[in-house]
């Protein structure tokens, strides 16, 4: 059984650091956890979401809104709980809160390589579009 909870440092950041680490293998440069938590929790959004399984962290996932379209980031479910509603709970729990806000689409990006994370989105009614996904990294701004 797992609940979903909002983040709370205090809380969940050791377990969200290890999950990670699990799920995402080494993180460098924008993707460390540390970098990434507290960029995050600086927004004070709200929007940044974990399961639990009694108090650890067994999943996790980062939303954002800009005021037109949604983004979901650090889709993450440790490898023991995945396949059991866990990657499915936390999604719906991230457009519930997108919906909230006014968010009108939600995207996501994920590796074109990772065939069964396809399925799993695809399962939650999203869809390939014909898109060309680019990206600038801001030096810095990244510790």
């Amino acid at each position: 059984m797992h609940v979903i909870a909002t983040y709370s440092d205090a809380h969940h950041r050791q377990g969200v650091t290890a999950l990670w680490g699990s799920a995402f293998g080494e993180q460098t440069g924008h993707n460390t956890p540390s970098l990434s938590i507290d960029k995050k929790r600086a927004m004070e959004d709200g929007l940044f979401f974990v399961a639990l399984a009694g108090t650890g962290v067994i999943g996790t996932v980062l939303a954002g809104y800009d005021g037109h379209r949604g983004w979901l980031y650090s889709v993450a479910v440790h490898p023991a709980h995945r396949n059991q509603g866990v990657g499915g709970a936390l999604i719906r729990h991230a457009e519930a809160a997108l919906s909230t806000k006014g968010c009108m689409k939600i995207n996501l990006q994920i590796l074109a390589t990772n065939e069964s994370v396809t399925a799993f989105y695809a399962a939650l009614g999203y869809v390939i579009e014909p898109r060309i996904s680019m990206g600038k990294k801001i030096e810095a701004n990244i510790d």
